[in-house]
């Protein structure tokens, strides 16, 4: 039976995806319940949207487990600048199925040469170069955002001569779309998928933290189901309504972007959600009608309402926005 020769064998590095989010801190615990610390390699992937007790949170980890968390951040410089050269340079005269030309006019031209520049944000400089906002249907701002800059940071492991794990805080009870994931995957190319927690349920990454003496982060404890982007384009109805009652510089810098990405798009409009309001678009309603209607502001008076939308809900504002208010049970554990 032959032996691998010790010296060729490759030093396997465990990289850790981290969110700030109960799942990851789980696998992140988990991976150095298990591995030296000098191969557990944490990565905490920018979108630029983050809540600032994110960030905090993530600071607390690093000081709580004496770890050190890679921060990376995506920089599209280059492809807001070779936007500006196809805008700039644009005249098309082919038209549409419909006859209408498909080009940049000068006034849009205009508009949005004005605003494409690097902003250093990786979330509004990926919008205003994409010219709109992510949707469910082009959820570009995870594999631009997240996917990318772990693959990018995995393969220059593998190119110093290391076996790459990742490790993903991935659950099958967190969505359809998740229901079949699988624990391990080999990839290839030297990297392999490990996701530990796959079975758990939520109750069981928090008793897990807790059990290690990690808390859990704030966000939780104020209406937050998910910590990532604030707001997500998959926030849910009532986690609108609470990012608005206890954040509202959040909405207001959504409304800002929603401005700058409008000005950057050839239409002139694009706006963050694709939900509440925007979902009963009246027949033979204007793109400019639909975007008035679809603006972060509008959402949040949707999100304030029952009844499909038909009547405000009056004991909303009764609720306290200093409180706490948690989905998982938390509050009545920290009572």
């Amino acid at each position: 039976m032959k032996h691998k020769d010790p010296e060729k064998i490759k030093p396997i590095a465990h990289v850790i995806s981290v969110s700030g989010g109960k799942d990851s801190t789980a696998t992140l615990l988990y991976s150095l319940a298990r591995y030296p610390r000098k191969f557990v390699m944490p990565i905490f992937c920018d979108t630029g949207n983050e809540h600032d007790a994110v960030y905090q949170y993530l600071d607390y980890l690093e000081r709580a487990l004496d770890i050190k968390i890679t921060r990376l951040k995506a920089d599209f410089s280059e492809q807001l600048a070779r936007k500006r050269i196809f805008i700039a340079n644009d005249q098309r005269k082919w038209r549409d199925k419909n006859g209408r030309r498909v080009r940049w006019t000068n006034k849009a031209k205009r508009r949005a040469l004005s605003v494409l520049q690097p902003t250093g944000n990786p979330f509004l400089d990926l919008c205003m170069w994409k010219g709109r906002f992510p949707s469910r249907t082009a959820q570009f701002c995870t594999q631009e955002l997240k996917r990318n800059l772990a693959v990018e940071f995995q393969l220059g492991l593998v190119e110093q001569g290391f076996q790459v794990v990742s490790w993903q805080g991935v659950r099958r009870d967190e969505s359809l779309n998740r229901r079949n994931a699988k624990a391990f995957e080999f990839v290839g190319g030297g990297i392999s998928i490990f996701r530990p927690i796959v079975d758990w349920s939520a109750a069981m990454v928090f008793d897990y933290c807790a059990a290690h003496g990690i808390k859990p982060n704030p966000l939780y404890l104020q209406g937050m189901g998910r910590v990532g982007c604030m707001p997500c384009i998959n926030s849910s109805k009532s986690e609108i309504a609470q990012i608005a009652k206890r954040f509202p510089d959040q909405v207001s810098r959504i409304s800002e972007w929603e401005k700058l990405v409008s000005q950057a798009s050839k239409q002139g409009f694009s706006t963050m959600m694709h939900k509440g309001p925007a979902e009963k678009f009246a027949e033979g309603m204007t793109n400019q009608a639909k975007f008035a209607q679809a603006k972060i502001e509008q959402v949040v008076m949707w999100s304030r309402t029952t009844y499909g939308g038909h009547q405000f809900d009056l004991l909303a504002d009764l609720d306290d926005a200093d409180g706490c208010a948690s989905s998982y049970g938390l509050c009545e554990a920290a009572a």
